[in-house]
């Protein structure tokens, strides 16, 4: 038996192991970037580990007797910014700097989101996320008949490279990183932002970002496509190839699960849909014939954070966990860096509720506190508004001081991972893996995830879960707060943000008087040079980019994906 105070091999062994993480990763991290602050301490002035592990609570040590279970403890946490990264993607996590604290914003016209871009920076946002509206999400116009009453309405219009210029006037784009909300039209997008990046002399290489351009979950979930499947991944492969060579501090793709958990499915669906769309990016680019460590590094996640508390930070670290063995297992990935399941985070829109608002921000609450017990590296917190319309700027105000008050007042910014250990979180965080892994293992039997879609497995079991839930809430099974329990009467009285249509008419206008000022042959020309590359093998990204500073426009480029390559109709399911 072992005696209070007698280390065993396994304690050695991890001892071992932590100093050598601590020589290895912790020390050359902190002389890249000191860390936050010398000491950290509790408010009663408890100085608080970097990192605990088992070796810190002897009584209940989970080195336990022997060597195996060191080993165990190692294969199944390890230590942070190291495979199999459970307890994070970097060595000293919060501890040298804070998540980036990235609030969406866009409504409105170019001009109308500039300034909300400005006042949230003035506020200490620390990164950009651009909200586009339906016409712009689905590659219409805004003059296009199809936009009609959407202008604007649930994020900024941006026709042109015209409104890329008005959009990020006075910002200064090698500084800020960007983030932009948009997937089956994210090539032209993204072709606008590099046009703009060009003409202001800003080499290609100094720009970051994010483009989400997932387009395998729109098919599953948001329903925001402009052509079919296959030839949608062949842009997200061109984007990829043209930024690992062009562009390399771009994330080409934002795996979403967001959009996938906020159509109801359960966490273990979305983290396991999530992580099969990234296998099959990763399966096409590598099938292009690029080296998965030159890309991979490049790839980011998208996480929706819900009401269960422990099971979203035990999705977050399950996710980190399964990712870095998948792409060890079936990609050969070598570099660390392509292990690393980097994330951003946003608190659950379908969790909010009409009834009662102000409880929202209690729940947007927790859910921000659970992101960062999970690992995010950034984080959007919703606004107790937004199930009534845009945010305004003093909700938008509480929703990123909610993100502060967690950073600078709660403590859990202050020790890497404090829940890993949990008997409860660590079994929670297995068993998540375990389902996770048993739809990834049907989807293989597809053939893969585009197979999958074309068969309708996983928008199946999204509507199945959707139902479920449902029928839970109305049966009243599971209580929703205002909602189901604890209702009241009494109607909600609060300031919402209204889009004046005045501001349709002013960018719909603006866009006839560029059409009618640019040079008609030049934009003819740029158009065929898309439409031949669509029928052929070239990358597309560089006659997009050409396109954009002949000012084409959203429309007339998605238009040539349309016709090349057809449209696509949800498969009906009964």
């Amino acid at each position: 038996m072992k005696r209070k105070g007698s280390p065993t091999e396994a304690d050695r062994a991890l001892a071992r192991a932590k100093e050598a993480w601590e020589r290895e990763l912790v020390e050359p991290a902190t002389a890249r970037r000191p860390l936050r602050r010398e000491r950290f301490t509790t408010h009663g002035g408890i100085e608080v580990p970097a990192l605990a592990t088992p070796l810190d609570v002897p009584e209940l040590s989970g080195a336990g007797e022997a060597p195996a279970q060191a080993e165990g403890y190692q294969a199944r946490l390890g230590f942070p910014g190291q495979y199999p990264f459970t307890r994070g993607v970097q060595p000293t996590m919060y501890r040298g700097r804070l998540w980036t604290m990235r609030m969406f914003a866009g409504f409105g016209t170019p001009k109308d989101t500039n300034e909300r871009f400005h006042y949230l920076l003035a506020e200490g946002q620390t990164g950009l996320s651009t909200a586009f509206d339906f016409p712009t999400l689905m590659g219409y116009d805004s003059d296009s008949p199809r936009a009609l009453g959407e202008v604007g309405m649930c994020g900024v219009a941006v026709d042109t490279l015209r409104d890329m210029e008005a959009l990020f006037d006075g910002i200064p784009l090698d500084a800020v990183t960007t983030s932009m909300t948009i997937n089956g039209p994210a090539i032209v997008l993204l072709a606008f932002y590099i046009a703009l990046a060009d003409a202001r002399g800003i080499p290609r290489d100094r720009i970051g970002g994010t483009v989400q351009n997932d387009c395998l979950k729109e098919f599953i979930a948001q329903h925001a496509w402009v052509v079919p499947p296959r030839p949608a991944m062949r842009l997200v492969t061109d984007m990829i190839e043209f930024c690992t060579a062009e562009v390399p501090r771009w994330n080409t793709v934002s795996i979403s699960g967001y959009h996938i958990r906020e159509a109801g499915s359960t966490a273990a669906q979305e983290l396991a849909f999530t992580l099969a769309d990234g296998l099959e990016y990763v399966k096409w680019a590598v099938e292009r014939g690029l080296d998965v460590d030159a890309f991979a590094p490049r790839l980011s996640f998208f996480f929706d954070v819900h009401n269960d508390f422990f099971e979203e930070i035990a999705k977050f670290r399950a996710a980190r966990r399964l990712w870095a063995r998948l792409m060890r297992e079936r990609f050969g990935a070598k570099d660390p860096r392509s292990l690393m399941l980097r994330t951003h985070a946003q608190t659950a829109g379908v969790s909010l509720t009409a009834q009662q608002p102000y409880n929202n921000i209690a729940r947007v609450a927790l859910q921000a506190m659970a992101a960062v017990l999970g690992g995010t590296q950034s984080l959007h917190t919703n606004s107790l508004d937004e199930v009534y319309a845009l945010p305004t700027e003093e909700s938008v105000q509480v929703a990123l001081r909610t993100q502060q008050i967690v950073a600078e007042e709660s403590g859990v910014a202050n020790t890497i991972d404090p829940l890993g250990g949990s008997y409860f979180v660590e079994w929670l965080t297995d068993r998540l893996e375990r389902e996770a892994m048993e739809y990834i293992d049907r989807i293989d039997d597809y053939g893969g995830m585009v197979d999958a879609i074309e068969r309708g497995y996983p928008q199946r079991e999204v509507a199945s879960s959707a139902y479920r839930l449902q029928q839970e809430i109305e049966r009243g099974e599971r209580n929703v707060v205002g909602v189901n329990a604890y209702e009241s009467e009494a109607e909600p009285d609060i300031p919402t943000l209204r889009i004046d249509e005045v501001k349709q008419r002013g960018q719909i206008d603006a866009l006839r008087r560029l059409k009618a000022e640019r040079d008609g042959a030049a934009v003819e020309r740029a158009l065929g040079a898309v439409r031949a590359a669509c029928r052929g093998s070239d990358n597309l990204m560089p006659p997009l980019i050409a396109a954009a500073r002949a000012y084409c426009t959203e429309q007339e480029l998605c238009d040539v994906f349309r016709q090349t390559f057809g449209e696509h109709s949800d498969r009906p399911e009964f």
